[in-house]
């Protein structure tokens, strides 16, 4: 008989075209002239779990403007058999050749070992792998464990709907163990599982100061312009350092005992190596006493991720301008709560604000909280174990640097939550010239059969 492996051997190729043909639908959920394509993707994906050979597969409607779920199920495993949930998301950013893409961005491209595309690793690569490791399993006897795969089309746009979805129908995707298909490994030869994500919130800090642009001649020196006195207070908010200066910003933050933090080390290596290839700072910056792995996985932040103000057209214009914004977002660790760093924040720059200007913070989006897994759950051993088997390595535990908030909202629904990436940080995830190494496709299905294998024999 055929075992999944074999079948997914076979089926290489195939695999590869049709993941091709996912790529080429341009799902891109941010835009709403986009909207035809994720329903597009979505109805590609619940016909191809039909005939992967899910019992069920369903496109769940979102409210009017949002994109929609795709939910398929099969409970061929039976009553006593655990019940594993499957998730990644089939959205994906915008993307055009005038960004810098040397390949059209919807036409995937190989390359040598490497394919070129958008969504190629982010996260077109995890729905393929998950969906074809289900059928792998399927159509050569069926699954060990009752599956439920559910793809997202509106990751990228703030997955606002699903949130609610898991909040107002949880029972429907209630399961024992939880795979987040989504994010990286260290290398495309050493794979690696994250056992913990930081939260983020995201924030304007807006400072006005006159009633209207103003010329700066003959206001110049009279008037705190309002650029200057945003740059004054936010220069403020860290110390030489990089240590964030607003009062209570550490209070709840867990310091890593010496055996976490050796176990960290393991990984730091690989951080350094991928920080010099595609940071290439002049130099590392930040807390001196972690490391960089530390910094940017053990450790919360406060970032400026843009600032606007006054004339940026081209040529001159010489004006004091009414307002000055900033965009700041913070990525925060176990036990920092959203709304009470937003609360911290606030209350800090009203303080340090001059009587010159006017400052108002504005938060933009509900916050996220960090989720901490640990790396002894039988679901992350599961896992470890699929690594080894499917990439032939063993995977190194890690923290990762950035936030997947579904995380936290699927440990109401799940026992156990792991999160499995296939692809690798180096691959231009979100900018131009996205790409994967192709075998990380097929390593990617035959991980998750694994995982799936391993799971059902505990």
């Amino acid at each position: 008989m055929t075992t999944p492996h074999e079948y997914a051997q076979a089926n290489a190729e195939r695999f590869r075209e049709q993941y091709k043909e996912l790529i080429r639908i341009p799902s891109i959920s941010t835009l709403p002239d986009h909207a035809p394509d994720v329903q597009r993707a979505a109805e590609w994906l619940a016909e191809h779990m039909r005939q992967a050979g899910f019992e069920t597969a369903e496109i769940i409607k979102m409210p009017e403007g949002r994109h929609p779920l795709v939910l398929g199920q099969w409970n061929g495993a039976g009553p006593d058999a655990p019940t594993v949930l499957l998730y990644c998301h089939y959205d994906v950013q915008p993307a055009v050749v005038e960004d810098g893409w040397v390949t059209p961005p919807f036409e995937p491209t190989e390359k040598g070992e490497r394919l070129y595309a958008r969504g190629a690793v982010d996260s077109k690569l995890h729905v393929m792998s998950q969906l074809k490791a289900c059928e792998s399993l399927l159509q050569t006897g069926g699954s060990p464990v009752n599956l439920k795969l559910i793809l997202e089309g509106e990751e990228e746009s703030g997955s606002e709907n699903i949130n609610a979805f898991v909040d107002a129908h949880g029972d429907r995707l209630r399961a024992d163990y939880c795979a987040i298909s989504d994010g990286t490994i260290l290398d495309p030869a050493q794979p690696s599982l994250v056992y913990a994500l930081r939260g983020i919130i995201a924030m304007e800090l807006h400072v006005s100061g006159p009633a209207q642009d103003l010329h700066s001649g003959h206001y110049g020196g009279s008037v705190h312009n309002p650029i200057q006195a945003l740059a004054e207070i936010i220069a403020q908010l860290h110390d030489a350092n990089g240590t964030v200066t607003v009062p209570g910003f550490y209070d709840a933050v867990i310091a890593a005992d010496a055996d976490e933090r050796a176990q960290l080390a393991k990984a730091n290596e690989w951080t350094e190596r991928e920080w010099q290839r595609v940071a290439h700072a002049p130099q590392p910056w930040g807390e001196a006493e972690y490391n960089i792995h530390e910094r940017v996985g053990l450790r919360p932040t406060l970032e400026l991720n843009g600032i606007t103000g006054g004339f940026t057209g081209p040529g001159f214009k010489t004006v004091l301008p009414q307002k000055a914004m900033a965009k700041i977002s913070c990525r925060l660790v176990a036990d920092q709560d959203p709304d009470e760093i937003f609360d911290l924040i606030q209350t800090y720059l009203a303080q340090i604000t001059p009587p010159t200007v006017r400052s108002e913070l504005i938060k933009m989006e509900p916050g996220a909280k960090a989720a901490v897994l640990g790396h002894t759950s039988r679901a992350m051993q599961a896992a470890a174990r699929a690594y080894e088997q499917g990439w032939g390595a063993r995977p190194i535990f890690e923290r990762a640097g950035g936030s997947i908030p579904i995380t936290y909202t699927f440990q109401k629904v799940a026992d156990e939550v792991v999160i499995m990436g296939f692809g690798y940080k180096s691959g231009q995830a979100h900018g131009p010239n996205e790409n994967i190494y192709l075998h990380s496709l097929h390593r990617g299905i035959d991980t998750a059969i694994y995982f799936l294998q391993e799971v059902g024999a505990q």
